[in-house]
């Protein structure tokens, strides 16, 4: 009987509750008011001759290389996040190897790194989620491939300083350093061009968030040109579609959209982070843009009411420290005070008045 590989067999499984999403979605982290018009605009123009060709990748990524100030050789666009990670991973990662992760973090490092047969080795980070640096050091080993970090994290919002970056690179020179990127954006600190220094370090971006694109699968994986070469053998060459592509100069032109979202996006997490600071609910300053919370016994029905209310938030019980944690995700100042306003009612109906100590 055909048996898939071992590591397959025991792997994880994800499964984000992506059913009946419907109202306002504060939950993946996705914009909240969507794309640029631009990118509409470029949509609705494109035609059957368009999707009849197969897609050519390089002049997009010449555009993206351009916005971020690298060489179009350092750069490889991908099928979000989620495929740069993947790359990584088969390209780096033998059985046996060691991954560390820092937990909780983002699923998929766990999954494509063990996917490889990799051991996974999950280190718990330090009091009020912050990334313990030293433990981190004094776990690599001969046999360590892979340093994955989210930067801020998800689903805490937590940082880490560049300094401490550059660190692990130097000291894990054989290692791939993949820092994730995803919520750049909204944090405005960045280890790229790192790799200039360290050629073992790789660092992720995507459209999914800030752009409003999370629908057409748009990442970045960016490193140095001599590995970003081996990376292209492992990438097929068609792994983005023409729509995505067509659409994608577009995002980058319209920075004045992003800039502007990003900015309420902004505001709302102060505003957020201060409204529970004032109710004196336990929450984690954040670098993202969402905000973590401890709401305790209320959590559950806390979810349900916010759903009654056509308001979608994300139970994120089941990472490692986040036992009846709650994320929410800020964007458009009209959704942050719609937001705000439905969470001091729930906090009402629910009975919630004391302090929830974590």
């Amino acid at each position: 009987m055909l048996k898939a590989r071992e590591a397959v067999r025991t792997l994880k499984e994800y499964h984000p509750p992506l059913g009946n999403r419907e109202g306002l979605r504060l939950d993946f982290n996705e914009n909240t008011g969507g794309c640029s018009p631009r990118v509409l605009e470029k949509l609705r123009s494109l035609d059957g001759e368009t999707l009849a060709r197969y897609p050519q990748r390089e002049p997009a990524e010449t555009v993206v290389a351009t916005s971020l100030g690298v060489s179009p050789e350092e750069l490889l666009l991908t099928n979000g996040t989620d495929e740069a990670i993947h790359l990584i991973c088969e390209t780096y990662l033998e059985p046996e190897d060691e991954a560390i992760i820092v937990v909780p973090t983002f699923a998929m490092f766990e999954i494509y790194a063990a996917a490889t047969g990799a051991q996974v080795i999950a280190i718990p980070a330090s009091e009020n989620f912050q990334f313990p640096t030293e433990e981190v050091i004094a776990r690599i080993t001969a046999r360590t491939r892979l340093i994955a970090i989210a930067n801020p994290n998800n689903p805490t919002g937590a940082f880490v300083p560049i300094a401490d970056l550059r660190r692990l690179a130097n000291t894990a020179p054989d290692a791939a350093l993949l820092v994730d990127e995803a919520y750049f954006e909204f944090c405005g600190e960045t280890i790229a061009p790192g790799w200039r220094d360290f050629p073992n370090l790789f660092v992720t971006r995507t459209f999914s968030k800030a752009y409003g694109m999370a629908g057409l699968r748009i990442g970045v994986l960016m490193g140095h040109r001599d590995q970003m070469h081996l990376l292209r053998r492992a990438s097929s060459p068609y792994n983005l579609n023409a729509v995505a592509l067509a659409c994608l100069p577009e995002a980058v032109a319209d920075q004045e959209y992003v800039q502007d979202y990003v900015a309420q996006a902004l505001t709302g997490r102060r505003d957020l982070e201060s409204e529970l600071e004032a109710l004196d609910i336990r929450y984690w300053p954040s670098r993202a843009n969402f905000v973590l919370l401890h709401l305790g016994s209320y959590c559950q029905p806390f979810i349900r009411e916010m759903r009654q209310r056509g308001i979608l938030v994300r139970d994120r019980s089941s990472d490692y420290g986040c036992k009846d944690c709650v994320r929410i995700t800020v964007g458009l100042h009209e959704h942050n005070q719609q937001l705000l306003a439905a969470l001091r009612e729930v906090f009402v109906q629910i009975g919630m008045r004391e302090k929830v100590s974590r």
